[in-house]
């Protein structure tokens, strides 16, 4: 089984890559992050460039067999739509049905996607469940995995960084340097 785990991974970090794990292992499935290209629903564009995300990703997830990245949203036009990351992937490899992994923040904003009710056809919607957290409700939302909760943010990260505070153990150390060498997220 193939799970997808889209978002804007600016930057990745440790709660993103326990929630993958803990989904894999649920699921029996290998994960794939899809960072997006440009995400129509963010609020503020990205600070890392597409390629920059996917290249902390290949760094974060380097040594885990369970856990990959994905590169077609940066080869689809923008903005990056789920529901046509999901047709290029049915084009690319068909017959593989693939699991679609989201955030409760991502799923809470389903009823807003693009195309929301083609998503059952293209792959089986679950949503991560966090202790505490509320589930949001959603017809193409198919199952929920519990992951454990881990109190981390893309946005806190870059903040920190912002005011010269460490990341350390809150990012994989690959994924920190990265972010050092190449001055990002600074003012």
């Amino acid at each position: 089984m193939e799970a997808l785990f889209g978002g804007s991974f600016d930057p990745v970090h440790v709660g993103h890559l326990v929630a993958a794990e803990a989904a894999g292992e649920a699921l029996a499935a290998r994960v794939r992050f899809v960072p997006a290209r440009v995400q129509p629903l963010k609020r503020a564009a990205h600070e890392a460039g597409p390629e920059q995300r996917a290249e902390m990703l290949d760094l974060a997830v380097a040594g885990n067999p369970r856990l990959t990245v994905e590169r077609i949203e940066l080869t689809l036009p923008a903005p990056s739509y789920t529901v046509r990351t999901l047709q290029a992937l049915a084009e690319r490899e068909p017959g593989n049905r693939f699991t679609l992994l989201l955030g409760a923040d991502a799923a809470a904003e389903l009823g807003a996607w693009y195309q929301v009710d083609a998503l059952p056809a293209l792959a089986d919607v679950v949503v991560f469940a966090r202790p505490g957290a509320p589930l949001p409700r959603h017809p193409a939302i198919r199952g929920v995995v519990a992951v454990p909760a881990v109190d981390v943010s893309a946005t806190m990260i870059r903040e920190r960084v912002r005011r010269a505070r460490s990341i350390r153990y809150l990012v994989p150390d690959a994924v920190r340097e990265y972010i050092a060498a190449r001055g990002l997220y600074r003012e």
